[in-house]
């Protein structure tokens, strides 16, 4: 977000778990509804071929929203 507050266009990657205290943080920060990019809790103790998949998952997303905007 703070990119975002600079003038340039971003997005933040969170684990769904995350998903309401990000909105809170966004909210609070004056952006509300800010697109997160959200893959799926946890990450921690994930294999590589776990993390490969969240990771093509966030690129995905990353890519709609940062087009979107």
């Amino acid at each position: 977000m703070s990119a975002e507050k600079a003038g340039i266009t971003a997005t933040a990657i969170i684990t769904d778990r995350f998903v309401q205290t990000a909105q809170a943080m966004a909210d609070v920060s004056g952006m509300p509804g800010y697109p997160f990019v959200v893959i799926t809790h946890p990450i921690a103790n994930n294999d590589d071929a776990v993390l490969r998949v969240k990771a093509q998952e966030a690129v995905q997303q990353s890519l709609t929203i940062l087009q979107e905007r």
